[in-house]
């Protein structure tokens, strides 16, 4: 069993290399074992490229007949953009699987064990369960939902401000809370503000860390105030942006689809963008996660509409105090205690001297 644990962790290990690159596919890593000697390793790089298991058995030096593999997610077992796992693994004679947990996509969802089994492989499933559910949270969401997940972050002081009474909050954390919130845009799928922080901030809304990959920008803009001459129209052309707005401004949309901007047409609820019906074109258009960084009301909107899977919260040893300095969530907020949105802390973290707290919706992954 100590051997099971230590070639599964190598998987997820391995797993995590493709966050970013994956899209709506799952994190999946995977090691083979012979006579505990590792005789290849392998993961899942990027979406329509080869599953983890079959890159594994493909950078083989020597036969794999009567090895053990190891793999956090169950084999597929049908035909998508790259052909079933199983099969490949029947092919090589390994004798015994190890899964981490079950694949609750229905074409999946334990049939990839039976074929296993049924060709004669030993099959053990349950090897850090709860590790390997929480690497692929973003694509359990997906499957149950057909909704991108949705990731809260922001920045604040220790008395819960985002920015002082004047508006200014640069920097609020330090700099490796900020190289650390870049991790994030780097895996998940798309990165969105509302309107106002393009307005009142210009952001570029690209992830700087070195060799890694930028989000997808998406802009909540209601009635179309976007300005023309913005950070994050003026780089469209190299960074896929989109726009989603309520109105038909043909002129403007025209204008901005010169620039390299994609307009997606919501439908208003209360006044505002339809977030709910707007997650679910997200996800049709491939998007599979979202990092929302935007201000208080947008941020309120995601809340409102019990929208947040996850939240980051970064904290600063500042006071700044103010009754009119922004706070995280803005909005009209809930007259009763009851009406809150309940969080389960998952993680805390030190940068530095902030501190990253980490939370995920008290009714999400139970």
């Amino acid at each position: 069993m100590n051997c099971d644990l230590k070639y599964m962790k190598m998987a997820l290990k391995l797993a995590k290399k493709g966050r970013g690159y994956v899209k709506t596919n799952p994190l999946v890593g995977s090691v083979i074992v012979k006579n505990g000697v590792v005789l290849s390793t392998g993961y899942h790089r990027a979406y329509g490229e080869y599953h983890a298991e079959r890159n594994t058995i493909l950078n083989l030096k020597t036969s794999a007949r009567g090895a053990t593999l190891y793999v956090n997610l169950e084999p597929c077992v049908h035909y998508g953009k790259t052909p079933p796992c199983t099969d490949i693994i029947i092919e090589n004679d390994i004798k015994r699987v190890v899964v981490g947990t079950l694949d609750p996509n229905p074409v999946v969802a334990g049939k990839g064990i039976d074929k296993l089994r049924k060709n004669g492989i030993i099959v053990d499933v349950g090897i850090m369960e709860r590790q390997c559910s929480k690497l692929n949270e973003i694509f359990f969401h997906n499957i149950k939902t057909k909704m991108p997940f949705v990731a809260l972050k922001f920045g604040m002081t220790l008395d819960g401000k985002i920015s002082t009474s004047s508006g200014m909050s640069k920097w609020i954390t330090n700099v490796e809370a900020r190289k650390h919130a870049h991790f994030l845009r780097s895996i998940y799928s798309g990165i969105l503000v509302g309107i106002n922080t393009v307005i009142e901030d210009d952001p570029q809304l690209n992830c700087r860390l070195i060799g890694r990959r930028n989000p997808v920008r998406i802009i909540c803009d209601t009635n179309l105030r976007i300005p023309l001459d913005c950070n994050v129209v003026k780089t469209a052309k190299k960074q896929k942006t989109y726009v989603a707005c309520s109105v038909r401004d043909d002129r403007k949309i025209n204008k901005l689809k010169e620039a390299g901007v994609q307009i997606i047409n919501v439908e208003k609820l209360n006044g505002r963008i339809n977030l709910k019906q707007l997650l679910f074109k997200l996800y049709d258009m491939g998007i599979d996660s979202v990092l929302v960084e935007g201000g208080s009301e947008i941020n309120y909107g995601f809340v409102e509409n019990r929208l947040i899977n996850a939240v980051y919260s970064y904290v600063a040893p500042k006071l700044v105090g103010g009754s009119r300095a922004k706070t995280p969530i803005g909005g009209d907020g809930i007259q009763n205690l009851n009406e809150a949105l309940n969080l389960r802390n998952e993680n805390v973290k030190f940068l530095g001297d902030n501190i990253l707290l980490e939370y995920r919706s008290a009714c999400f992954g139970k």
